[in-house]
């Protein structure tokens, strides 16, 4: 079983950069031609927030034609630069889209995997929230399958990274009420972020916390406090979560851009490994 997830899209309408710089909608085109090439498929794909730069209606019409034609269920939750009402009206039909009738999240079982997408947005703000009515009905899912390993997603990390920009504006207020839930619930694998641009693990509240990098532009790597929020053009890449047997979720980081090989190992006769 195999889950992808890209995350921090930023897509944007036709012919106009993020931030005058970064082409956000080839680079989404380029990360979604190398979902493709994966052999095997990931059985499933979730958007773990950011899919538009603004908002805007043009932008989520662009993506939903974008995501169309992969063979595979897409799993959408909103970041910090969506808006839940043209989002909704977008992907009208959507197959895979939440029925709820304010947040924009989801809930699904593949093979021995559940997955469980829970909306953070506080509209008209950067930072993430989780009220008593998400944190309700997250317990109430993961009550349900209590036995099933889960794959928990929101777009803001619940924890401290070291970069003083993009902790302040984390999963801010239910974050410690999250943290309680995911320990009342050894079945969480992992805990599945995006928000930072950056690939950042931690150890959180008894499982593994993980922000995947952006498949567009990444934020830059300081951690010396007052530092200026800044993005560089690193490598694009996205995460594939594979469930193996006996062991349980292993993740994988897939890079988008082209580089050399694949190429064999050759061994020198010299070396000392053995066959």
């Amino acid at each position: 079983m195999l889950i992808a997830q890209i995350t921090d899209l930023h897509v944007r309408p036709s012919g106009t950069p993020a931030y005058r710089v970064v082409e956000v909608n080839t680079l989404l085109a380029r990360a979604l031609a190398t979902l493709r090439t994966l052999d095997p498929q990931p059985d499933a794909l979730i958007l773990s927030g950011d899919l538009t730069d603004c908002g805007l209606a043009s932008e989520y019409a662009l993506l939903r034609r974008m995501l169309e034609p992969l063979a595979m269920p897409v799993y959408l939750i909103p970041g910090n630069h969506d808006r839940r009402g043209p989002l909704r009206e977008a992907f009208a039909g959507w197959p895979t889209l939440g029925d709820d009738p304010v947040f924009v999240d989801f809930v699904a079982d593949h093979g021995p995997l559940r997955l469980i997408g829970v909306d953070s947005v506080v509209p008209g703000h950067g930072h993430g929230a989780l009220c008593e009515r998400r944190l309700s009905r997250l317990r109430a899912t993961l009550a349900e399958a209590a036995d099933r390993p889960t794959l928990l997603a929101l777009h803001h990390p619940p924890f401290a990274c070291g970069i003083e920009h993009m902790d302040a504006i984390r999963l801010l207020d239910g974050a410690a009420e999250l943290a309680a839930i995911v320990s009342d619930n050894p079945q969480i694998e992992r805990v599945l972020c995006g928000h930072h641009h950056r690939p950042i693990q931690a150890r959180w509240a008894g499982t593994l916390a993980q922000v995947a990098p952006s498949v567009a532009h990444q934020v830059e790597y300081r951690l010396d406090p007052g530092a200026d929020g800044l993005f560089v053009m690193e490598p694009p890449a996205f995460l594939v979560h594979a469930w193996i047997e006996g062991t349980g979720v292993v993740t994988h980081q897939v890079y988008v851009e082209r580089y050399d090989g694949p190429y064999p190992f050759v061994l020198d006769p010299d070396y000392p490994g053995g066959a």
